[in-house]
């Protein structure tokens, strides 16, 4: 189910003084399957992207096809739309309100008027992926869990209407370092094992360069690089002439080069980093 978007652009309050234009002229697309990561200095625009892939906002110009279709064209069921494309906003669990998890995770599947076997194979497999266990947790209140398993619920909420696409918006933010690499391995889980077109918008360089199949790079509102991670941050000076920072084994990979070690180009992760070091010395250095 691919995602297109063609001469994107987005103004809030238009014709009015505080007229403000958050992206211009966006075109790419979102091919079944991937994992993409949507980076770029706070006021870019990513959020105002991403919040057109499912309808939530109406381009100013341009079109969001969706298999083709253009979802805001009239007659076209964004209900229909919201179904096959998750969106799961920053802290999420503010939007948590049901008196029991089981209820907060189905009320999306009862809305759509599913019979009572369904909405509950859907709960049991939405807290399957995230780790919670429907048996210990699914009969108490969301708001007695802890930051991360709320995080993991609302996010369940989400997976209970079974989209094919995922959308998350800065989905660690706020988390202990435990919470953050759950979620992190959750979400990758869901892209290798459901085989799930997931974008996530992030400001951790190294989480997404881990994870993601393709970067895109926003900056002042436009789309300005996209590839994968060994092209997008091959080339530091770039990322943070741009307000962004590149993944720390970059970093070193760039400076070692810089001193004239030979390094290759494309060295992202930590990973590769030893790898190379080990290549280089024989051994990894430590301070």
């Amino acid at each position: 189910m691919p995602i297109e978007v063609k001469n994107l652009s987005h103004t809030y309050s238009k014709g009015s003084p505080f007229q403000a234009t958050a992206i211009r002229d966006i075109n790419m697309v979102i091919a079944d399957g991937e994992f993409v990561g949507v980076i770029g200095h706070t006021g870019s625009g990513k959020s105002t992207l991403i919040q057109h892939f499912n309808g939530l906002l109406t381009p100013t110009e341009g079109q969001v096809l969706v298999d083709g279709a253009d979802i805001n064209e009239k007659g076209a069921s964004l209900k229909a739309v919201r179904q096959k494309i998750g969106l799961v906003f920053q802290y999420p669990e503010h939007q948590l309100f049901e008196e029991t998890v089981i209820k907060d995770v189905g009320f999306g599947p009862k809305n759509l008027g599913l019979p009572a076997d369904e909405i509950d194979r859907r709960v049991r497999r939405a807290l399957n992926h995230v780790g919670v266990s429907y048996e210990e947790i699914g009969e108490r209140s969301p708001f007695e869990l802890s930051g991360g398993q709320m995080r993991r619920v609302a996010i369940a909420g989400v997976l209970a209407m079974e989209p094919k696409v995922l959308i998350l918006d800065e989905p660690t933010a706020g988390l202990d370092p435990k919470g953050r690499d759950s979620i992190l391995k959750m979400v990758k889980e869901l892209h290798e094992k459901e085989n799930m077109t997931v974008v996530m918008v992030t400001h951790a360089m190294d989480d997404i360069a881990a994870l993601a199949t393709r970067l895109i790079v926003m900056s002042k509102g436009s789309l300005v690089m996209t590839g994968t991670p060994r092209e997008v941050f091959k080339d530091p000076d770039f990322m943070m002439g741009i307000g962004l920072g590149v993944p720390q084994a970059a970093l070193l990979a760039a400076e070692l080069r810089k001193s004239g070690y030979p390094i290759t180009d494309g060295i992202y992760t930590l990973d590769q980093m030893e790898k190379a070091l080990l290549a280089l010395f024989g051994e990894v250095p430590h301070a």
